[in-house]
């Protein structure tokens, strides 16, 4: 005779289903942390968990939304200007600005 509980835990006076009760309370036991364990996470976390944003950040981000939110901008009407003059050959480009600029960029 085989003396292996064949017999599924489905039986509630079985064996192998009063083994498996006391395994899964005992499961149960190691996977809750003791009181001390829990004030120990809790003051890592509330030390170790905090995040700041620099005001850099912040200001960036004020200054995105205020962007975002501000009505687009048509130039449509100054390119047409521009596109004419250049296509007429009245265009006079502002050198100094320009030389001013390029300088800007370069230092």
């Amino acid at each position: 005779m085989n003396s292996v509980d064949t017999r599924t835990p489905f039986f509630p006076q079985s064996k192998s289903s009063q083994t498996e009760v006391q395994r899964s309370k005992a499961a149960q036991a190691l996977k809750r942390n003791s009181y001390d364990r829990v004030q120990e996470i809790e003051n890592k976390t509330s030390r170790d968990a905090k995040v700041t944003i620099p005001e850099t950040i912040k200001d960036f981000s004020r200054i995105k939304k205020a962007v975002d939110q501000a009505p687009p901008i048509d130039n449509s009407e100054k390119i047409a200007m521009l596109k004419a003059k250049i296509q007429n050959g009245t265009y006079e480009p502002d050198y100094d600005a320009l030389a001013d600029k390029l300088l800007a960029s370069e230092y």
